[in-house]
C-alpha cells in the first residue's frame, strides 16, 4: 500500500503549521535541526562505485563487503563504503540524524505511522541509510522483502538534478505507471506487500542523487522503537 497522496497532505499540514509557528522559538529550532540534517545527508562520506571500476547492477548490493570487491587491498580487504547506515557507532558522525531516529522510536510516532500503513510497529526496529546515487545507478523493479514493514524515502536534490529521477513505480505486469518526481524535500513512503513494484529505470544523473532512506523493520538493528 502506497501513502504519496498521504504523505502530501502531511507535509503540507507541517507547512501550515510552521508559516503559523515560525515566529516561535521551538520552531526556529526545529528548522535548524531540519537543516542540520539535510546538511549530514549531503556531506555524508560515500565511495562512487566508478572510481574503483565497479558498475551497478540494478541493485543496492554494492556494498564493498563481498571478497571480489576488495582483491588487491593491501590493508587485507577494508569494505568500502558505498553504503551508509546510521548506527551507534557512527552516530557521533550524524548527531542530528541520530535525533531523527530517537523521532522514529517514539512510541506516538511509531503509533500514528502503525495507523497509517495498517501494521503494528510496536516490535519494529528503525533503520536509516543515507543514500548517493551516481551516474549509472538503476534499480530493477522489486517489492521490497516482508522484513521491511515500511519504506520511506526523502529526496535531496541541492544539485538542480532532473526530476525525473524520482522513483519509477509499476503494476503487476510491471509496467511503469508513475514516477514521484525527485524534488529537494519531497518523498512517500508504503508498506510491504505482494504488489508494491518499485525501481528506477536507466537515467541521466549529471553529479548524485541524494536521498534519505527510513525503514521499520522486524529484523534487529541498533535502534529500537520504544
Amino acid at each position: 500500500m502506497r501513502h504519496t497522496l498521504d504523505f502530501e497532505k502531511t507535509i503540507s499540514d507541517l507547512q501550515d503549521k510552521i508559516s503559523k509557528l515560525k515566529d516561535s522559538g521551538s520552531d526556529k529550532t526545529s528548522l535548524v535541526e531540519v537543516n542540520e540534517q539535510i546538511e549530514e545527508i549531503i556531506n555524508a562520506d560515500i565511495a562512487n562505485p566508478s572510481e574503483h571500476n565497479l558498475n551497478y547492477d540494478g541493485t543496492r548490493a554494492i556494498d564493498g563487503g563481498e571478497g571480489e570487491f576488495r582483491e588487491g587491498i593491501s590493508d587485507g580487504g577494508k569494505a568500502l563504503k558505498f553504503r551508509c547506515f546510521i548506527t551507534k557507532e557512527n552516530s557521533n558522525e550524524f548527531p542530528a540524524l541520530t535525533n531523527l531516529i530517537k523521532e522514529l522510536q517514539n512510541k506516538q510516532t511509531c503509533e500514528k505511522i502503525s495507523n497509517l500503513i495498517g501494521k503494528d510497529l510496536s516490535n519494529s526496529y528503525v533503520r536509516l541509510e543515507v543514500i548517493c546515487d551516481r551516474k549509472g545507478f538503476w534499480l530493477k523493479p522489486h517489492c521490497d522483502i516482508k522484513e521491511k514493514l515500511m519504506s520511506c524515502l526523502l529526496f535531496v536534490n541541492k544539485h538542480n538534478e532532473s526530476e525525473d529521477l524520482g522513483t519509477d513505480f509499476y503494476d503487476s505486469n510491471l509496467n511503469l505507471v508513475k514516477t514521484l518526481p525527485y524534488k529537494d524535500n519531497y518523498g512517500y513512503f508504503f508498506s510491504s506487500g505482494p504488489n508494491t513494484w518499485h525501481g528506477m529505470e536507466k537515467k541521466d544523473i549529471v553529479k548524485e542523487r541524494r536521498c534519505l532512506q527510513v525503514n521499520y523493520v522486524d529484523f534487529k538493528t541498533d535502534w529500537k522503537v520504544d
